[in-house]
Parts: structure tokens; sequence; C-alpha cells
């Protein structure tokens, strides 16, 4: 369900606004650096109603090696622009956001402040020292003032601070030999485009390349599908996993109750001849298989959820697995109703077993 939400959140953000980078970049949105004064240009663009400047940055260089199925944790300054025009609202389970004016201040996502143990007023290194790290590596040490609640989504990883401080720390990272030549306080890493009302934004995001040539405006609709692609390869992947649990369950509670019956041949034969009815004896063995499905389900579920607390637990950036109680419920429950049904040939197998036969076998 973790997934669902983080690929519905990505969806929702990136289909109502425009990314945009430097036309020069080959790595796509934050992989370059533009210069302030490009917003000036595109704030002009017809169909703009506000343009966020972006600066981005590993909140832990070094760990791009480390599996991770969740969102990476990351630096990015603080858009004012983003709960006043943005479909993904953001809200503080304590503490204040940063602003403008904010020197090394910062308000976290719910995953990296759980991941860090820290709250707000304790301090935190940003960006965190990687083992490796070279001569020339600079972090600096931040209050937190803030601590976001939970979305599920991308911004739970997130560190937020001001412009200034997000510049510095991307100036920090440039090499050492670049650092007294180039102003870090005047370039971006990218920049989100907010439309006006009605605006078709795949044709604001081609407007905003013709009137100016230096960035690249990436249409929404790309984006959004390339999300739904990596769903849709996500949801095949686990659609078999589960069709192939199906298939290897319900083979198990069908040979299970197969042996179970021709186990029992005599005390089905004898119950009939006192009075059991066919659906007495097909209800016993639909409950017994039920109650198999019951047993199994309850037996996957706990080993599923020492799992993924263990996964989540070794995960960086928070986890990727979410286990609710409607997903506990619906798992348990289809694992009865896969019992009940793996068990039906069975259960009428042992039904319409002759009485006087089934006294004289064995």
């Amino acid at each position: 369900e973790h997934f669902d939400t983080l690929l519905a959140g990505g969806i929702n953000y990136y289909s109502n606004t425009v990314q945009v980078a430097d036309a020069n970049s080959s790595s796509g949105f934050g992989g370059g650096y533009m210069d302030l004064s490009t917003l000036d240009r595109i704030q002009r663009v017809q169909g703009v109603l506000a343009v966020s400047p972006g600066v981005y940055d590993t909140a832990k260089p070094g760990s791009a090696s480390v599996v991770s199925m969740g969102v990476p944790d990351f630096i990015a300054n603080f858009d004012p622009n983003w709960n006043r025009y943005s479909p993904l609202k953001l809200s503080l389970a304590g503490g204040r956001w940063v602003g403008d004016a904010s020197r090394l201040e910062v308000d976290l996502g719910s995953s990296i402040a759980a991941e860090f143990h820290v709250r707000v007023g304790d301090t935190i290194a940003l960006p965190v020292r990687p083992s490796d790290a070279q001569p020339g590596f600079v972090n600096h040490r931040f209050t937190v003032v803030g601590i976001l609640k939970p979305t599920l989504t991308a911004p739970d990883s997130g560190a937020y601070v001001s412009l200034h401080d997000a510049q510095m720390i991307e100036g920090d990272s440039l090499p050492t030999a670049l650092r007294g030549q180039v102003d870090p306080y005047q370039l971006i890493t990218g920049a989100v485009v907010y439309a006006q009302p009605g605006v078709n934004l795949d044709s604001l995001a081609t407007r905003i390349n013709s009137a100016v040539p230096t960035v690249e405006a990436t249409k929404p609709s790309t984006l959004v599908n390339a999300f739904k692609s990596g769903g849709a390869v996500f949801t095949v992947m686990t659609t078999a996993a589960a069709l192939l649990a199906l298939v290897i369950g319900g083979l198990s509670v069908v040979n299970t109750m197969l042996m179970s019956v021709s186990e029992r041949v005599r005390e089905i034969g004898l119950k009939k001849a006192i009075g059991a009815r066919t659906h007495h004896i097909l209800r016993e063995f639909l409950a017994e298989a039920a109650l198999i499905g019951l047993i199994g389900g309850v037996a996957g579920y706990l080993l599923g959820l020492v799992l993924t607390t263990l996964l989540n637990g070794s995960n960086p950036s928070g986890g990727l697995f979410l286990v609710t109680p409607g997903l506990t419920a619906l798992a348990i429950g289809f694992a009865v109703a896969l019992g009940a049904v793996a068990g039906l040939l069975p259960a009428i197998r042992a039904a319409r077993m002759d009485p006087v036969r089934a006294l004289r076998a064995q």
C-alpha cells in the first residue's frame, strides 16, 4: 500500500506542475545548474502563475549504491508556493516552517526524522558525512525547527532548508577548484512552474522551451507516463508472485483435504450410517478447509509482518512496505476463502461417499 500511495502522490504532483531544468543537463531535472535570473524570463511566459526555484541535493552522499526501495533522503529548499498551489499539501506535526531568512535551520520529513532519531530542537549534520568522505567534504549542523506530518510520499524523506542554505550546501559540493570562481547563491538546480487555472500544462511546457531556450521544461504527461510505467512493472511482478502463491496454497489445501478424506473413510461411513446427512459432511469438511486457510493466513501474515518490519528497518529511506488493518483483514479473509474453495472438491467427495462401502473399507 505504501508503494501505491507513493506512486499516486508522484502522479498527482507531477501532473499539476511543470518541471524545468537546464537545457544542457544530460541527466534531466536537477542534473545541471540554472542561473537564478532565468526565473524572471519563465515568469513572463503566457500561462505561468508562479515559478519557484529549486535546489536539490542528496542528504547522504555516497549512498547511491545502497539498494533502496523507497525515496532516498534528499535536501531541498523549502518552496513557499507548495501549499499555495500544489495539490499535495504539507503540514507540520510540530514546530514551524523555515523562512527565506532562516539560516542553519531545517524542517524534516517524518521518515528522515525517524531515521536519525531527532526531534524539534535537536541538531543534525547535513549532508551526512559518508564513511569514504573526501578531504574537501563540508557539512553543517542544522537546528531542527519543524517536523512534517507523514504523507507516505516523497516529502517524508526530505530535509527542507532556506534557499540560501540549499545554495550553500550545493556550493560546498562543487569541485574545490570551482568553489572560489562560482557564486553558488546565483545557481539553482531546477524550477517548478505552477500554471494559471485552465492552462494546458503540456502546451505551457512547450511555450517555456520556445521562450527560454536555455532551459528544458518537461511535459507533465511524460513524467506521469514514466510513473505509470514503473507502477505497471511493479504491479505485474507482485501479481505474478500472488498468483504463484495462490496456486501453491490452493494445491496444498486440496492435497491436505484429499489425504484427510482418504484417512477418514470409515469415520465418514459411520457418521452417515447413524444419520449424518450429505450437507452435514460437506459443511464439516468445508469448515476444516477454511480453518486450514485461516491458520495458513495468520502464519503467513505474521511471517510477512516480520519480514516487512525487518526490510523497513534496514531501508535507509524509511521503507516501502505498509501494513494496514484493511490489508490485514483482506489477506486473512482471502486465505480463508481460498481454503474453503480449495477444499470444496474433497468435501464433495466425502459427502457423496456411500456409507456401506465406507464401512467396508480398510
